[in-house]
């Protein structure tokens, strides 16, 4: 079990994150082997992976801004991977970037997709012509997205499974894409369903302050919160406190189910987190 610190994308990650992220796993009694890893002090293991898929051409300069490929998709309604990139630059060859001004380095998708066998949901395909198209590898600030840096950090660490949201589900042939081109043996992914709130939304800021740090200094329990998410999970019978020499005998993939879990103000109030906390 390995923990990164994902802190590349400067704009989003706030000062003390990362150690406030450490806090609530030791709080909730998670640990992980080994000393984490830091993406911001990886930089050059990235350009190395992206120099590689230069030398190949399996990327290419892009100049066009997020406004220009909102003008030039056909789709009126666009779900959250956003609109199908139209291949405006991809008839561009990586010394082009030479006489180009800011640009991102986009991967070239080939024509045959991966699918895959995810560990939860079973045998997998996502048609990444139709779903945002050539992808980002390299952001225009001169520093990786997520696609790359997750597969590098993965590789690097030896990394055999990822288990992880179902959201992230169209990330995973990318990914896998990625693997391919850099000559790196992908790991197993298994995609879980997502906790999410009353209204069926993903789990955020409008459901009220759901935060471990937050429920830590309600005084909530930990062991009441494995409680719930264990019960979430199918591994016990009803939200008690339970310890983590538990949880290891009982955990199995097939008993959770395959719909998210809502939680419900009844359940924050089981572990001891009032509604003046909950939206």
């Amino acid at each position: 079990m390995l923990l990164r610190i994902e802190d590349i994308d400067s704009p989003r990650v706030k000062a003390g994150a990362a150690a406030q992220a450490v806090d609530d796993l030791r709080w909730l009694g998670l640990d992980w082997d080994g000393e984490p890893m830091v993406q911001t002090t990886r930089l050059a293991e990235y350009e190395h992976a992206l120099a590689r898929l230069q030398r190949e051409e399996r990327v290419y300069p892009c100049t066009c801004t997020r406004s220009d490929i909102e003008r030039a998709a056909s789709a009126p309604h666009l779900d959250h991977e956003g609109p199908v990139y139209p291949g405006t630059c991809a008839g561009r060859r990586v010394a082009d970037a030479a006489q180009l001004g800011p640009h991102c380095w986009r991967f070239r998708l080939p024509s045959v997709i991966p699918s895959f066998d995810d560990g939860f949901r079973g045998p997998c395909y996502v048609e990444l012509h139709q779903t945002g198209g050539d992808f980002v590898v390299w952001k225009s600030s001169d520093t990786p997205a997520y696609q790359l840096a997750v597969v590098v950090d993965d590789a690097a660490a030896a990394v055999t499974e990822v288990i992880r949201g179902d959201d992230l589900v169209p990330s995973t042939p990318r990914q896998l894409l990625l693997y391919q081109a850099l000559g790196w043996r992908p790991p197993r992914f298994v995609h879980v369903p997502l906790v999410v709130g009353p209204d069926g939304r993903r789990l955020a800021k409008r459901h009220g302050d759901t935060r471990l740090s937050a429920l830590r200094d309600a005084g909530v329990r930990p062991g009441l919160l494995r409680g719930l998410l264990a019960w979430s999970c199918g591994w016990i019978e009803s939200i008690r406190e339970v310890s983590i020499d538990e949880l290891l005998d009982r955990f199995t993939l097939q008993s959770i189910p395959t719909s998210p879990f809502v939680l419900t103000e009844a359940h924050l109030r089981a572990i001891g987190y009032g509604s003046d906390h909950a939206a």
